[in-house]
């Protein structure tokens, strides 16, 4: 999902739980709404890393070079995974969850990442793109030594 999708939808959503849960501070819900969005700052990492700039618009070229060569492999038939965003995997989620024993902040932020992933897999099993995207890590880890 494009990151300005993200904004739309993570504003929808601390609004929502902001009028469901009108006690919760204000802190707390913008920490919602960035982790909701800021998630996706792996996006950008992985991309800088592939192509040696950190320019946000080569970046973004990048990807969307990428998606559109996916898209013509896909319609031929041909199915890998896209980058790793270590951001989306299982396993960081357990651990920001973990850490809201610590701060309930992190509770705030688990619930942002949860929402914001929860709209990726919609939008890939619309899409029929689930396959391209790996959701943990040590699966990842074990892939790439195989």
């Amino acid at each position: 999902m494009l990151p300005k999708w993200h904004v739309v939808y993570g504003t929808i959503f601390t609004f929502v739980f902001a009028v469901i849960f009108p006690k919760v501070e204000i802190i707390y819900l913008g920490l919602i709404f960035l982790s909701s969005v800021l998630i996706d700052f792996d996006h950008y990492v992985v991309g800088a890393r592939k192509i040696k700039s950190w320019n946000i618009g080569e970046v973004l070229r990048y990807h969307e070079v990428t998606l559109n060569k996916y898209d013509e492999e896909r319609a031929r038939g041909i199915r890998r995974k896209f980058d790793f965003h270590i951001f989306h995997a299982v396993e960081f989620h357990i651990i920001i969850f973990l850490l809201g024993f610590l701060w309930v902040g992190f509770f705030y932020i688990f619930i942002g990442m949860i929402f914001h992933s929860i709209l990726d897999i919609i939008e890939m099993k619309v899409k029929d793109v689930l396959y391209q995207r790996e959701f943990f890590f040590v699966k990842w880890l074990r892939d790439r030594h195989h």
